[in-house]
């Protein structure tokens, strides 16, 4: 598989051939009907210099209680397919329409199999491969990502602890990181459950490593009913204000047609393990109990577009912010 059909393929495994330091990891979001039970399930693979070190994983989020664990495999475990989003890590896969999962023995034990109907991902096109704008294109970027799925209905149940969970008739997103190593500081958000149906919102900002100086990124798409509003960095979008206070964070950016103003509440949440060149570090929080309003504006008119309070939202808050915050 050549370069250019990866590259037009965002969610597909990136790293044959790759040499260390190498990582890349699918998040899946999963939340039943009564939005109860959150969860975030994240399988991936970690290449290190140290053949010891290198393996894959499948980590688990508890994003209501603040539960996680790390499932550790042996490298050889993690096997993908080249033409198509296909994993398998032992005995669970990983589609973008479903997964099975048998994980036991840790603070989470989850089994069960589940399907997603009717996700749709960032549009991928020759100028613009998926979320990344035209910086996807780069070989040499630190962290690279992807939005394989906005919302998805799942189908199914797991057994999680030993106890049944159905998740039928409940929301799903899919998304997903791969490169050298996250960034030294980033905000990332994101909820798929508003009252208005097929909305979503991800955004973050970040540290961008770019050739001989670093500068603050930001990638943020507010999708509803099939339509995706813009706003990047690479589109000329501009922060408008970016703080962070123990209790919320406050995001406003806005390009030539709309501002888009986002409010999160913070919440508690569990610790995951990160990425570094050297190592899976634990220490990033992340929480599936924040909520966020968003008010989506034209900058020609005084009606909102949209204006909503989005639930279950995840929430990152990682590193010195300083270089990144406007006020």
């Amino acid at each position: 598989m050549g370069y250019l059909d990866l590259t037009l393929n965002p969610e597909r495994y990136h790293g044959v051939g790759k040499k260390p330091p190498f990582f890349e990891g699918w998040y899946f979001k999963l939340i039943d009907p009564t939005e109860k039970h959150r969860y975030a399930v994240i399988p991936g693979i970690f290449l290190n210099a140290d053949p010891r070190k290198t393996h894959a994983f499948i980590q688990v989020l508890d994003g209501l209680q603040g539960r996680s664990h790390y499932y550790q495999f042996p490298a050889e475990a993690f096997q993908a397919a080249s033409d198509r989003f296909a994993l398998h890590i032992g005995e669970n896969f990983f589609s973008l329409e479903a997964l099975r999962l048998r994980l036991h023995g840790g603070a989470i034990s989850l089994e069960g199999e589940l399907h997603f109907e009717g996700g749709s991902g960032w549009p991928v096109t020759l100028a613009s491969p998926g979320i990344m704008g035209w910086f996807g294109w780069l070989p040499f970027m630190e962290c690279n990502h992807g939005v394989c799925s906005f919302d998805h209905l799942i189908r199914g149940q797991l057994r999680i602890d030993g106890h049944p969970v159905v998740f039928e008739g409940g929301r799903g997103y899919i998304e997903k990181d791969w490169g050298k190593s996250f960034p030294s500081a980033w905000i990332w958000l994101q909820s798929n459950h508003f009252d208005q149906p097929r909305t979503c919102l991800t955004a973050s900002v970040a540290t961008v490593p770019f050739i001989r100086r670093t500068f603050g990124g930001f990638i943020i798409g507010f999708w509803q009913e099939g339509r995706l509003y813009r706003f990047a960095s690479y589109t000329g979008a501009k922060l408008e204000a970016l703080a962070v206070t123990d209790d919320r964070v406050t995001w406003i950016v806005r390009d030539k047609r709309y501002r888009l103003e986002m409010i999160a509440r913070r919440a508690e949440g569990g610790l995951l393990h990160e990425p570094t060149r050297t190592e899976m570090h634990k220490r990033v929080e992340e929480t599936l109990r924040a909520s966020v309003e968003v008010c989506l504006m034209p900058l020609k008119g005084d009606r909102p577009i949209f204006s909503g309070i989005g639930r279950n939202a995840g929430l990152e808050v990682q590193g010195d912010l300083r270089k990144l915050l406007v006020q």
